[in-house]
């Protein structure tokens, strides 16, 4: 499996591949490798492409890796890696600046770089190929916490989730809606979701936000320590809020009971937001176009290494509406008859 493990806040790092089993399954991937990337044009054939995805604990980058290995086996001569990052605001900087190919962005993130505001500095060079699924927003405790509601966050210790993060964007958007100032009525903390699990696990947090598909692996784990039991708290009373302030990317969906062990045992509301797969906007047209195409062609491949690509279809594909499409996914959809804008 051709994963990458690159800590990167938007200038180059160390690589180290990694072997996951997760991906156990999928088989070894035998594609050539050749020198260089392919920057942010690239051709239709050959090349590197680099996936800017998230923390090693999240779905991004189990997703990202699914995507890496259907590319590498499936498009010739193409070479194509996952690279660990801290997630959306990262993402979108290492498409603008030439150091990924391929990115995944929650949709409230990718917004703020097509407007070019805050934490940006001018808009984006990104274009939109597919929205992939909803991000559901975790508020994750343990069971015997007494948190039960956004306002019993008030002094305690929650991690906002790894600086960088759309997680940490949404997180502290979530807080002042509930009311809450994330600077003096909680003691943040600034952990990926595997490192706030973990802190979790030891007592050395009280809560945690986290936004990603679910099941996330390292949310299940830390539901299936012996002793420990978690709960998720409910936010979906802010979503009207949330969208009267930031606008219609963010959504009420539900944890359905019984999503993680633990003390969820009924539907719980969140806030969720949708992903989105991004590339470049210098991109060449037919490469955008063959990548888009072989994930739609091979998509029992993804749906094999995580469930949430069972999401990715013609109808969800295009449901975006704050990042321009690039011009070889318009094209995809408009031959399979699912462009009608």
């Amino acid at each position: 499996m051709r994963w990458r493990k690159a800590v990167r806040r938007g200038i180059p790092a160390l690589v180290v591949v990694l072997a996951l089993g997760v991906l156990a399954g999928c088989g070894g991937a035998s594609g050539p490798s050749p020198a260089g990337g392919s920057g942010g044009g690239g051709g239709a054939q050959g090349g590197q492409i680099r996936i800017a995805t998230g923390g090693t604990g999240g779905v991004y980058y189990i997703y990202g890796g699914a995507i890496a290995e259907v590319l590498t086996r499936h498009l010739e001569g193409v070479n194509a890696v996952a690279e660990v990052t801290s997630a959306s605001v990262d993402n979108i900087l290492l498409l603008a600046s030439g150091q990924a190919e391929l990115a995944f962005s929650l949709a409230d993130t990718a917004y703020l770089a097509a407007q070019g505001q805050d934490p940006f500095d001018g808009p984006q060079p990104v274009r939109a190929l597919a929205v992939l699924y909803n991000n559901y927003n975790h508020l994750v405790t343990r069971a015997d916490s007494g948190i039960r509601t956004l306002a019993d966050l008030k002094g305690k210790r929650v991690s906002t989730g790894a600086p960088g993060s759309g997680t940490e964007v949404t997180a502290l958007r979530i807080l002042e809606a509930a009311g809450l100032d994330p600077e003096t009525d909680v003691k943040r903390e600034f952990l990926g979701v595997q490192e706030s699990a973990d802190a979790l696990r030891d007592g050395r947090i009280d809560a945690f936000f986290w936004s990603g598909g679910y099941p996330t692996g390292a949310i299940s784990d830390l539901a299936n320590t012996p002793g420990l039991d978690i709960y998720l708290v409910p936010m979906g009373e802010v979503v009207d809020t949330l969208v009267q302030k930031y606008g219609a990317v963010y959504v009420e969906d539900v944890f359905p009971a019984g999503a993680y062990s633990g003390d969820v045992k009924q539907d719980t509301p969140t806030v969720a937001v949708p992903n989105y797969l991004l590339v470049p906007a210098s991109m060449d047209e037919q490469r955008a176009y063959d990548i888009l195409k072989t994930l739609f062609d091979y998509k029992d491949e993804l749906v094999a290494v995580h469930p949430e690509a069972e999401k990715l279809t013609l109808e969800n594909a295009v449901t975006g509406q704050v990042v321009e499409y690039h011009p070889g996914a318009i094209r995809y959809y408009q031959e399979q008859g699912a462009w009608n804008r």
